[in-house]
C-alpha cells in the first residue's frame, strides 16, 4: 500500500488514462476489476451518454473508478451535474484551471486529482487543494504541455515542488518504466497509449492496428499554435504540418482540422483523414491484450525488478 493506493482504495498504484474516443465503461470496469483504478473519458461524450457509460460501469464493477474531465469542453459543467447524481467518488480533471471546480467537488466528497505538466501549475493544483497531481511528459499521446518537458525531467522537479502525492504520466507502458517513475518520485503511474490498444477500448480496430504497427518515429506533436497534440504520422498529420511551415494563420488551420477529426480517426477507423492521437511508447506496442493481461505484466515486471535492485541484482 502507498499514498495513491490508499486514496483510491486499489490494490495497484496504476491509474488508466481517461482518453477521448477509447476510454468508455468496458475499459475502465476491466481496468478496475483487475486492482488498478480505471477513468470514463468524458471529453467524447455528451452528458447523457456518460451517464449511460457511468451506470454500465457500475454494473460491471463494484470497484473504484473514475471519471477524466477535461475543463476545455462544452459539457464540463453538465457533466458534474452528471457525477454527482451518479455519486461517482473519483475525478481527473485536465486541460483548464483546477481552482474553478475542486473546492466544489471536494465538497461533495469527491476526490480531485489535476493533470499537469509544469512545476507552476502543480503548485497551483496543490493551492486549490486537489488530493493529487499527475505530472504528464512530452512522450504523452493527445495535447500536451507547450514546454515540451520529458518525463523524466518533469517527475523530479514536480516531486520537489509539491507536497501532495504525484502521479507521473508520459512515455509509462512497462513494469520498468512504472518503477523509473517511482525512483524520480512519483507514487503511482497513469497509462494510456497500452490501453487504447486493449481488447476493451472502444477505439476503432483500425486505430489499434495503427498503434500496434508503429516504429519508434511514428508520432509528433502539431499544432502547437493551437493546441499542442501527438499523433501518428499520417495523410491528415501531412496535411496539417504543411499548413503550418507555409504560415498558415490559426483560423486556416482550424478550418484544416475541421469537425470531429478525432472521432474521424480513433472512433470511426479513418486512419488517412483522422487524429490518432497516441504517445511515443506507441513504437513499443505490439499486440492486441486485455486489459487485465497488461496490468498483470506491467506489475510482475516492476516487482521483479524492484528485487533484482534490492539483490543488486542489475
Amino acid at each position: 500500500m502507498n499514498k495513491i493506493t490508499n486514496l483510491f482504495k486499489i490494490k495497484y498504484p496504476i491509474i488508466q488514462g481517461g482518453m477521448i474516443w477509447c476510454s468508455g465503461w468496458e475499459l475502465a470496469s476491466a481496468v478496475s476489476n483487475a486492482g488498478a483504478l480505471g477513468l470514463i473519458g468524458s471529453g467524447s461524450m455528451t452528458p447523457e451518454i456518460l451517464q449511460e457509460h457511468i451506470k454500465k460501469c457500475k454494473a460491471a464493477t463494484d470497484k473504484p473508478f473514475g471519471i477524466n474531465l477535461p475543463l476545455i469542453y462544452p459539457f464540463a459543467e453538465d457533466h458534474i451535474n452528471i457525477i454527482l447524481k451518479e455519486k461517482v467518488k473519483i475525478i481527473f480533471t485536465s486541460a483548464g484551471n483546477p481552482k474553478k471546480y475542486t473546492s466544489y467537488l471536494k465538497q461533495h466528497g469527491i476526490t480531485v486529482v489535476h493533470v499537469v505538466a509544469n512545476v507552476k501549475f502543480a503548485k497551483k493544483c496543490e493551492e486549490a487543494g486537489v488530493d493529487a497531481v499527475v505530472a504528464e511528459g512530452f512522450e504523452a499521446g493527445g495535447h500536451n504541455g507547450i514546454e515540451e518537458t520529458t518525463s523524466m525531467v518533469l517527475i523530479p522537479t514536480v516531486w520537489k515542488a509539491i507536497s501532495i502525492p504525484l502521479i507521473a504520466a508520459g512515455g509509462i507502458a512497462s513494469g520498468k518504466a512504472m518503477l523509473a517513475a517511482m525512483i524520480l518520485g512519483a507514487e503511482g503511474v497513469q497509462i494510456g497509449s497500452v490501453f487504447a490498444a486493449s481488447k476493451e477500448s472502444s477505439g476503432h480496430e483500425n486505430f489499434k492496428k495503427e498503434i500496434i504497427n508503429a516504429g519508434d518515429d511514428a508520432t509528433k506533436v502539431t499544432l502547437k499554435q493551437i493546441i499542442p497534440v501527438r499523433l501518428i504520422k499520417n495523410k491528415f498529420f501531412n496535411e496539417v504540418q504543411d499548413a503550418e511551415y507555409t504560415g498558415a494563420s490559426i483560423e486556416e488551420l482550424k478550418k484544416l482540422l475541421g469537425h470531429a477529426r478525432a472521432k474521424k480517426g480513433m472512433f470511426n477507423g479513418d486512419i488517412d483523414e483522422g487524429e490518432l492521437e497516441i504517445g511515443q511508447v506507441s513504437g513499443m506496442i505490439n499486440k492486441l491484450k486485455p486489459a487485465g493481461e497488461i496490468i498483470k505484466e506491467i506489475m510482475g515486471e516492476f516487482v521483479d525488478e524492484k528485487m533484482k535492485i534490492a539483490n543488486n541484482d542489475f
